[in-house]
This record gives C-alpha cells, sequence and structure tokens, in this order.
C-alpha cells in the first residue's frame, strides 16, 4: 500500500473514496461467502481498506444467544448492521455475507447505513443443496432442523438489489468482477471515474 496521496486527495491511491457496505443477501450456500472472499482478494489488490463480516462467524461471536426466531434473525441482521454502519463511516468498505432472509429488515439497515450496495446471490434451491458441504438443507427436509431458510421458513428476493449474481450461471470471477464494476462505477473506490 502506497502511503502517497491519491489523484483525489486521499491518503492511499487505492482506498475506498468513501465506506460502503456491500451486502450479500441469498440462501445458504448460494455463494455469498465465496464472493464476499473473491470481492475482498481483488479491492486489497487495489490498497482498498476492507473488512468481511460473515453471518456465520458473526452468529458464533456477536450473536451466539440467539435463535432462528423471526424475531432473533432481525436482531441478528440488525447488529451485523450497526458493525457495518460504524466501519462505513470509518471509510471503510465492509462486505456483509448473511442469509438476511426478510425484506424488511434489509431494507431498515439500509436507511440506517446509507451507503449501502446491495448483492443477491441468486441460486434455484436446488443447486445450494448440491453445494451444501455441512448438510444443513439434508437435516432441513428431515426434520431435523426446523425453520431453516428456503425449506420451512421464507425467503423474500430482493426486488430492486443494485447487482444480481447469478451463482448457478456465472463464475465467481465473473460475479465479483461485476460487484468491483458497481463500485467504481458508483465513484466508491478511488481513482474511479
Amino acid at each position: 500500500m502506497s502511503l502517497h496521496a491519491g489523484e483525489d486527495g486521499s491518503r492511499f491511491a487505492g482506498e475506498a473514496r468513501r465506506g460502503v457496505t456491500v451486502w450479500f443477501t441469498g440462501l445458504s450456500s448460494a455463494g455469498k461467502t465465496t464472493l464476499g472472499r473473491a470481492v475482498e482478494a481483488q479491492l486489497r489488490a487495489r490498497g482498498c481498506r476492507v473488512e468481511i463480516l460473515d453471518g456465520d462467524e458473526i452468529r458464533q461471536r456477536l450473536c451466539r444467544g440467539l435463535g432462528f426466531s423471526k424475531e432473533d434473525r432481525d436482531e441478528n441482521i440488525r447488529r451485523i448492521g450497526y458493525v457495518a454502519e460504524v466501519l462505513t463511516r470509518h471509510e471503510v468498505i465492509v462486505l456483509v455475507a448473511a442469509i438476511s432472509p426478510y425484506a424488511a429488515v434489509r431494507r431498515e439497515v439500509r436507511e440506517r447505513i446509507g451507503a449501502f450496495v446491495e448483492v443477491y446471490v441468486n441460486a434455484p434451491v436446488q443447486i445450494c443443496e448440491q453445494r451444501d458441504v455441512k448438510g444443513l438443507y439434508k437435516k432441513a427436509r428431515a426434520g431435523e432442523i426446523q425453520g431453516f431458510t428456503g425449506i420451512d421458513d421464507p425467503y423474500e428476493p430482493p426486488t430492486a438489489p443494485e447487482i444480481e449474481c447469478r451463482t448457478d450461471r456465472e463464475t465467481v470471477e465473473e460475479s465479483a468482477s461485476k460487484i468491483v464494476r458497481c463500485l467504481e462505477e458508483g465513484l466508491w473506490l478511488a481513482g474511479a471515474r
């Protein structure tokens, strides 16, 4: 990372012009974390300050006491949103990979953060089941897990996301590049025109 000022006066030539939260939403095993990591790698290569907030990791550390009722799921998303909001305010590009199944709480978090790009990581449930290394879909279908998103609990897809990535049709590289292009076009990245 270079310590000289960029053309726009930012401290680092490749860093974000201002913070932004990129919110990856989609079914379990749709590819949210995989895409988030790929975007993170591209942004770090450009010298950007970036943090990834993975829904599974946050649930284990920050939201351990929450269950899977609608109220607890909404509270989980609000907590992740608060952390993203603080980081965004400090000019970090925040990549959030969380199922976040309910549209109303996603809208609430978007309004609170302001600088927000929603990425719908879209893959059919059959594809997600094939990718599921943890066997969660199988357990849900067998009745061993109750309230599993996409099986016996609803997923409300975004109606107007900034980006839709069809991970059953696009490579990880294609989807990640599409997201980085959106950040460039939205002038979130320094040096973007």
